[in-house]
C-alpha cells in the first residue's frame, strides 16, 4: 500500500469507529442529551429573533405583493457598457475644461512681451492674509476672501480667483516668475467659466515650467513643520507625464574614491530626484562604477524595470547605501548602459520611445569618445544627460561635450539645493519634439492622494486622477527651441466617477472597479490606500501601484487582467473567496466579471455580479402618494453615500439630505433637482412594503416588560434600494452598541463599496436561517460596555422560478440574554422528569457555542467569549479539522504592512558600544554642520532660499528613517469554515496520558454550533491553532545575466505563488503602452544643451570638502 494513503485510511477508520460505536460517548456525554440541548436552544432562539425582528411579518408582506412584482435578470455586459459610456461623457467634460485652459494660456503667452523689470503684485498662496508686526498686509499677501466649501472637502477657498504657490527654493519675484504669473492672470476668467459650465469640476491648475503653480479655487498654503514649502508642481506625476513621452533611463553614477564626502551625498540626492521624475510608463536601472561596474540591484542585471513606486523606492534605498572606493572607469559603464537600451529596443520591450543615459560624476572621465562613436554616432537615438557633481570645473568641458554631442543637457550640481532645478532641465529637453510639433497629448494619471488635502486634514481622504495637457510657446522665434510653458490640469475624484456605477444595480455582493493600462487599481472596494500608525492614518508607500492581480488574486492565470489591459470587452466567471468582518470570515462565491474600456482614456471598467440572486433585481411598483406617506417616518433613512438625487452641484441643494431631496423631487417642490427615477421608484415600493414593521416594533416596545427589555436593544431592516429602518426596544441611552447603524460603524451601513455585513452574511444563509455575530466593544471608549450579538436573516422573493433578495432583517440582542437562554436549555434532558445526569454547568463538562467561523459566543469563562476556538482549545479544533467538520482556507493580503526585519519591539534601544555611540553623535554633528553651512550659502538673490530647501531635504530623510516603522509586504492568513453538511459529530482526542471526549451538534436555523467536551483531560500537548497572519517570505536568489540561481532559501513560498524573489522582481507584467511617442524632431535645436554654472562658491561651502575629507567616510555615506 502506498505510504501516502495510510494517514487518510487511518483517519477514515477512526471516524467510522467513532460514529458506529457511540456507547463510549453515551457514558460520559449523552449524545441524545446534547442534541436536545441544541434543539431546545435553537428553538427558543429562533422564536425570540423572529418575534423581535418581525422577519415572518416582513416575509409575508413581500409575499402579499408577489403578484405585482417582476424579477429582471441583469445583463452584465450591457450594464458595464452603459456605465462606461456615462464615465466617458463625464471625463470628456474634464478634458474640455483643460483644453480651454491650454488655449487661453498659449494665447496669453503669444500676446505677452517679456519685461525684465516688470513689477507685479499677485496673490501668493503662502502670504495671503498675512500681516506684519504693524498690522499691515505683507508684500504679496493682500486680503484674500476664503470661505468653507463643501464641494472642495470643506476647505476654505475662493471660487472667484486663483492663487499662486511657489516652492521655497524659487524666488517669488524672479523676472521669469513675475512674467509667467502676469501672463497666466488670463486663466482666472477661464477657471470660473469652466466651473460654471461644469459644476462637478474640482481643482483646476496651471503648473509653470519656471516653478510657480496657479491653482483654482484660490487656497492658502501652509508650510511644513520646518517652515518649508517642498511642493513643486514640476515634480508631480501629472506634470511629468504631460511634459514628456515615456522613456527608458539608465542612471550611471561614479562611486570612485574622488566622489567621497559631500559629493556622494549630492549624487545620491540627485539620483533620488531623477527617480522622482519617473512614472509607471517609464523604465529604469541604476549602474554604479569605479574599477568595475556593478548594478546596485544585482537581480536587475542586464534589464530595465518598470519605474513604479515599489521599484523607485527600492532603488532609493540601495542608492542610500552606496559607498565610494577605487578609481572611476566610465567607458565600461557607458557601454553597459548602451547595450541594455539597445537590447530592450530590439526586443520591443520597455517604453519603445525615448531613451536616455544620466551620467553623474565629478568629471574625471576618460576614454569615452569611442563608446559614443560605436553606439550613438549615426542617429544619436540615445540622449545623454551629464551632471557634474561638486564645485570643481576642471572637467566641465568634457561633460558638456558628452551632453551636447548626444542631444542631451549638461548641468553642474554643487549643493543639495541645486539638484531639483538642474534635474528638471532634462524634462524640458525631452519635451522639445512634442512642443515643436504642437502635439497636445491628453494624459491621465494613476490614482493618487492629494498631498495638500491630506496635509489639511480634510474631512475625507480622496483618491484622485488628473487629466493634463502640455502648454507650449507658439512664438515663431522660439519654435526650434521647443519651449514648454507648463502643464494645465484638473483633478477628478475617483469616488465621483464611481457614482456612475450605482450600487443598487450590482446586488448584495456585486461591485465595480477601474484599472489602468499598467494593470494598477484606480478604484476597487478592496483597495486599502491607508494604514494606521499609532493614532494617525497614513497613505501606504505603494498605495497607487496595487496591481489588479493583487486584489483579484483568484485570477491566477491573469486572464481578467490581460483582457482589461488590452481594452477588450467581454466576460468570464471565477470562483472566489471574499474576506469579511476584518478578514476573520470568508464567503465562497461564484462571480461573473464583465469588462470594457473607457474610450479616450487608458482606463478599463469592470463590473462584478455574484451568480444566483446577485444577477436578479426585484422591480415593484407603487403610487407616489402612498410611497411618500410611508417614506416620511422618523425611523427611515437612506444610504448616505448613494446618489438618489444629485445634490452636490447646485449650492442650494448641498445642505439637503438624500431623503429631503427625494421628497422635494417627488412633490415637485424643486423642479431643478435631478434624481435616479428607477432607484426612487424602488425606494417608494420598499417604503410601502416595510411600513408595517414600524408599527410592529412599536407595539413590541410599548408592551415590553422589564424582563423583555433585557432581550433586544433594537430591530432593523435594510432593502436592496439602500432603505434602512430601525426600531428601539429600550431608551437610546440603554443601547449597548451605540455605534451600530451609524457612520462610525461603516461595516453595519450601506456604503458605496458594500452592503452591510449583516446583510451580506444573511444573503448566503439558508432560507429562514439566522446568522449570529458577536460584536465586542472596540477601542478604549468601548471598555466596560457589554458585548452584543446581531442576528439577521434574508427575505427572498421568487417569481417565475427566479429568486432575488428583497431585504434583510435582524435584531441587536444582549449577550447576557443569549447566555441565559443557553444555560436554561442545557437544564433539559431526555429522561422525562428524572434529574438530568449531565449539565453544561457540571465541572466535568465544558460547553461552547461557536459560530461557523469558529469564534466563541458563549463559554463558562467570560474571557473566552469573542476569541477564536483554536486559541482556547487547540486540541479540539485540530480534531475537528482532521475530521472535516471545519476546513482551513488560506487567504492572501497583498496590501499588508509589516515591520521590517531587525525592528526592535522594545522601546529600549539595543546596547551600543562607546565607539558606536561616538560615531552616531559625530554623524549628527556633521549633519548639523552641513545644515548650518548650507543655510549660509546664498548664491545670489535668486537662490536665497536654497538653504531652507537643503534643510528640508536633511530633515525629511531623518524623519523618514525615524518614523518609517512599517513597510509593504505580502501576508497569508488562515480562515476557518464549518462544513454545513456535517451537522453532528462526536469523537475522542488522544492526548497521551488521557483521552478527551467531545460532541458537536448544529444549532438549528442558525450558523451556530454546540460543542461539549471533557475538561478533565489535559491536552496541552496540542499547540493552539491561531488565526494569525504571517508574512510571505520568498526565496532569495542571486541573478547572473538573464538567469537566477538560488543562493539561500528564507522559507518556502505558498503553493499558489511559487515564484521566487528574483523572478518576481525581474518579471515584466503585461501592460499597454501609451498611444503616442515624441522622441525626436528634425527642427530641434540640439545645441541648446546647457552650460557652466553662473554662481561662485562661498567660503563655507569651499571648506566642506575639507571637513568631509577629515572625517571617516562612513559618517557621510
Amino acid at each position: 500500500m502506498p505510504r501516502c494513503l495510510w494517514p487518510s485510511l487511518r483517519k477514515t477508520a477512526v471516524i467510522l469507529c467513532l460514529l458506529l460505536s457511540p456507547t463510549w460517548g453515551q457514558a460520559m456525554i449523552p449524545l441524545e442529551t446534547v442534541k436536545l440541548w441544541a434543539d431546545t436552544f435553537g428553538g427558543n432562539l429562533y422564536d425570540t429573533v423572529t418575534k423581535y425582528s418581525g422577519s415572518l411579518l416582513l416575509q409575508k408582506k413581500y409575499k402579499d405583493v408577489e403578484p405585482s412584482l417582476r424579477i429582471q435578470e441583469v445583463d452584465g455586459l450591457e450594464l458595464v457598457k452603459k456605465f462606461s459610456e456615462d464615465m466617458e461623457t463625464m471625463l470628456r467634460r474634464k478634458v474640455e475644461a483643460v483644453k480651454n485652459l491650454v488655449e487661453a494660456a498659449e494665447e496669453a503667452d503669444l500676446n505677452h512681451e517679456f519685461n525684465e523689470s516688470l513689477v507685479f503684485d499677485y496673490y501668493n498662496s503662502v502670504l495671503i492674509n498675512e500681516r506684519d508686526a504693524s498690522g499691515k498686509y505683507v508684500d504679496l499677501g493682500a486680503e484674500f476672501v476664503l470661505e468653507p466649501n463643501a464641494h472642495f472637502s470643506n476647505l476654505r477657498v475662493n471660487t472667484s480667483l486663483s492663487s499662486v504657490q511657489l516652492p521655497t527654493n524659487v524666488y517669488n519675484k524672479d523676472p521669469d516668475i513675475l512674467n509667467g504669473v502676469y501672463m497666466s492672470e488670463a486663466l482666472n476668467a477661464v477657471f470660473v467659466e469652466n466651473f460654471q459650465r461644469d459644476p462637478t469640476l474640482t481643482w483646476q491648475y496651471f503648473g509653470s515650467s519656471t516653478g510657480f503653480f496657479r491653482i483654482y479655487p484660490g487656497i492658502k498654503w501652509t508650510p511644513d513643520e520646518n517652515g518649508v514649502i517642498t511642493f513643486d508642481c514640476r515634480n508631480r506625476g501629472w506634470y511629468i507625464q504631460a511634459a514628456t513621452s515615456p522613456k527608458d533611463v539608465v542612471i550611471v553614477v561614479d562611486t570612485s574614491g574622488s566622489m567621497k564626502g559631500l559629493r556622494m551625498a549630492i549624487a545620491k540626492h540627485t539620483i533620488s530626484t531623477i527617480l522622482d521624475t519617473l512614472g509607471e510608463n517609464d523604465f529604469v536601472n541604476v549602474i554604479a562604477y569605479n574599477d568595475y561596474i556593478h548594478y546596485i540591484e544585482p537581480c536587475f542585471k542586464g534589464i530595465l524595470v518598470q519605474a513604479d513606486r515599489d521599484n523607485r523606492e527600492h532603488f532609493k534605498q540601495l542608492v542610500s547605501e552606496l559607498v565610494v572606493k577605487g578609481v572611476g572607469v566610465v567607458d565600461q559603464a557607458l557601454r553597459e548602459a548602451f547595450q541594455i537600451l539597445k537590447q530592450f529596443q530590439e526586443a520591443r520591450q520597455g517604453s519603445l520611445c525615448n531613451q536616455a543615459i544620466m551620467l553623474l560624476t565629478d568629471g574625471a572621465v576618460e576614454d569615452y569618445e569611442p563608446v559614443f562613436e560605436k553606439y550613438n554616432q549615426l542617429d544619436r537615438k540615445v540622449r545623454v544627460f551629464t551632471y557634474l557633481i561638486g564645485r570643481e570645473v576642471t572637467f566641465a568641458d568634457r561633460m558638456k561635450w558628452i551632453a551636447c554631442n548626444n542631444k542631451g543637457y549638461y548641468t553642474q550640481i554643487s549643493t543639495l539645493a541645486d539638484a531639483q532645478e538642474n534635474v528638471m532641465e532634462y524634462l524640458h529637453v525631452l519635451s522639445r519634439p512634442m512642443v515643436i510639433n504642437h502635439d497636445h497629448d491628453i494624459i491621465w494619471t494613476e490614482a493618487y492622494m492629494d498631498s495638500k488635502l491630506f496635509a489639511s486634514q480634510a474631512q475625507s481622504l480622496v483618491l484622485l486622477t488628473t487629466v493634463a495637457m502640455p502648454v507650449f510657446s507658439r512664438k515663431n522665434e522660439t519654435r526650434s527651441h521647443g519651449i514648454l510653458l507648463g502643464v494645465a490640469g484638473s483633478d477628478v475624484a475617483l469616488r465621483e466617477l464611481m457614482k456612475l456605477a450605482p450600487r443598487y444595480k450590482l446586488g448584495v455582493h456585486g461591485y465595480a472597479f477601474l484599472n489602468t493600462n499598467n494593470g494598477y487599481i484606480l478604484s476597487h472596494p478592496d483597495l486599502r490606500p491607508l494604514y494606521r500608525e499609532g493614532k494617525k492614518l497614513k497613505p501606504k508607500p505603494n498605495y497607487n501601484s496595487v496591481d489588479l492581480s493583487e486584489v483579484e488574486w483568484e485570477d491566477r492565470a491573469e486572464i481578467l487582467r490581460t483582457a482589461m489591459i488590452n481594452g477588450e470587452t467581454g466576460s468570464l466567471s471565477m470562483d472566489v473567496k471574499v474576506p469579511l468582518d476584518k478578514r476573520k470570515r470568508v464567503l465562497f462565491l461564484t462571480n461573473d466579471y464583465f469588462f470594457t474600456d473607457i474610450s479616450d482614456t487608458p482606463f478599463s471598467l469592470g463590473v462584478v455580479l455574484s451568480q444566483g440572486h446577485g444577477e436578479y433585481i426585484l422591480l415593484g411598483n407603487t403610487s407616489v402618494e402612498e410611497g411618500l406617506h410611508d417614506l416620511l417616518h422618523p425611523d427611515l433613512t437612506l444610504a448616505r453615500d448613494w446618489i438618489y438625487c444629485i445634490t452636490d452641484i447646485d449650492p442650494d441643494h448641498r445642505k439637503l439630505s438624500q431623503l429631503e431631496a427625494m421628497v422635494r423631487f417627488l412633490t415637485g417642490e424643486d423642479p431643478d433637482l435631478e434624481c435616479d427615477e428607477e432607484l426612487v421608484r424602488e425606494v417608494l415600493f420598499d417604503a410601502v412594503v416595510t411600513a408595517p414593521m414600524e408599527a410592529y416594533w412599536t407595539a413590541l416596545a410599548l408592551n415590553a416588560s422589564e424582563e423583555s427589555e433585557r432581550v433586544a436593544d433594537m430591530a432593523f431592516l435594510g432593502t436592496r434600494a439602500g432603505l434602512l429602518r430601525s426600531g428601539l426596544f429600550v431608551g437610546s441611552e440603554k443601547v449597548s452598541n451605540k455605534k451600530f447603524l451609524t457612520p462610525e460603524d461603516k461595516a453595519s451601513m450601506f456604503t458605496m463599496d458594500h452592503f452591510p455585513l449583516w446583510y451580506r452574511q444573511a444573503a448566503e444563509q439558508p432560507a429562514g436561517s439566522f446568522v449570529f455575530n458577536l460584536r465586542a466593544p472596540e477601542g478604549p471608549e468601548g471598555a466596560g460596555e457589554p458585548a452584543v450579538v446581531t442576528a439577521s436573516t434574508a427575505v427572498a422573493v421568487t417569481v417565475d422560478k427566479k429568486t432575488a433578495i428583497a431585504a434583510a432583517v435582524g435584531i441587536q440582542m444582549r449577550l447576557d440574554f443569549l447566555q441565559r437562554t443557553f444555560w436554561a436549555a442545557t437544564q433539559q434532558c431526555s429522561a422525562g422528569d428524572a434529574p438530568c445526569p449531565k449539565s453544561c454547568q457540571d465541572s466535568d463538562l465544558d460547553c461552547f457555542i461557536v459560530d461557523n467561523s469558529g469564534f466563541i459566543l458563549i463559554s463558562e469563562r467570560s474571557q473566552e467569549m469573542g476569541r477564536f476556538l483554536g486559541e482556547v482549545d487547540g486540541a479540539l479544533l485540530t480534531q475537528l479539522l482532521s475530521m472535516g467538520v471545519f476546513s482551513q482556507v488560506t487567504m492572501y493580503d497583498y496590501q499588508a504592512m509589516c515591520k521590517p526585519p531587525g525592528h526592535h519591539h522594545s522601546a529600549a534601544r539595543p546596547l551600543v558600544s562607546p565607539i558606536s555611540a561616538l560615531l552616531t553623535a559625530t554623524r549628527w554633528l556633521v549633519n548639523e554642520l552641513l545644515l548650518f553651512l548650507l543655510e549660509w550659502s546664498a548664491w545670489g538673490s535668486r537662490r536665497a532660499d536654497r538653504g531652507a530647501e537643503a534643510k528640508a531635504v536633511f530633515h525629511h530623510s531623518h524623519k523618514h528613517r525615524k518614523q518609517d516603522m512599517l513597510q509593504p509586504c505580502d501576508m497569508e492568513y488562515p480562515v476557518f469554515v464549518h462544513q454545513k453538511a456535517i451537522q453532528e459529530v462526536n469523537g475522542i482526542i488522544d492526548c497521551g496520558a488521557c483521552q478527551k471526549i467531545f460532541v458537536m451538534q448544529q444549532i438549528p436555523n442558525s450558523n451556530l454550533l454546540l460543542l461539549v467536551t471533557d475538561p478533565t483531560c489535559d491536552c496541552s500537548i496540542f499547540p493552539p491553532v491561531l488565526q494569525e497572519a504571517t508574512e510571505v517570505k520568498y526565496i532569495l536568489l542571486i541573478c547572473q545575466d538573464v538567469s537566477c540561481h538560488e543562493a539561500f532559501a528564507l522559507t518556502v513560498t505558498p503553493a499558489h505563488n511559487a515564484s521566487v524573489k528574483c523572478d518576481r522582481m525581474r518579471s515584466q507584467k503585461l501592460r499597454r503602452r501609451p498611444d503616442s511617442c515624441h522622441a525626436f524632431h528634425p527642427e530641434e535645436n540640439a545645441q541648446d544643451c546647457g552650460g557652466t554654472s553662473e554662481t561662485c562658491a562661498s567660503l563655507p561651502l569651499l571648506l566642506l570638502p575639507l571637513c568631509a575629507w577629515l572625517l571617516p567616510p562612513q559618517l557621510l555615506r
